[in-house]
């Protein structure tokens, strides 16, 4: 998704270096709770590419857990959806002109 090496990622700081100033907190926050036990599913935020290209990315924090239970880590799963937001933005738009075209129309609309 990234267009990143795993040699250019790994021992990086994933927040620090890879996610937007704005969104920082919220997904620092993702993964420490995912390291306290508390998952969180379909988390959304922007990442930005090698090549400086914005995707959205949902993301699902899962707590890994060893053999006796004990919290050892986490597992994140990203799913770019930034044509799925592209499309959701351009469904709106529509649905907005069409309101529009209604609200303004000159003759009567009969349905």
């Amino acid at each position: 998704i990234s267009g990143y090496t795993q040699n250019e990622v790994m021992g990086k700081n994933l927040v620090e270096q890879f996610i937007a100033s704005e969104y920082k907190t919220a997904v620092k926050t993702v993964l420490d709770n995912a390291l306290q036990g508390q998952e969180t599913a379909n988390f959304e935020f922007p990442l930005f590419t090698k090549g400086h290209q914005r995707i959205d990315v949902l993301l699902n924090a899962t707590t890994r857990r060893d053999a006796a239970g004990q919290i050892v880590g986490v597992v994140g799963v990203g799913q770019d959806i930034t044509e799925r937001k592209q499309a959701e933005c351009e469904l709106l738009r529509l649905a907005k002109d069409l309101r529009t075209l209604i609200d303004t129309a000159n003759a009567p609309i009969l349905g």
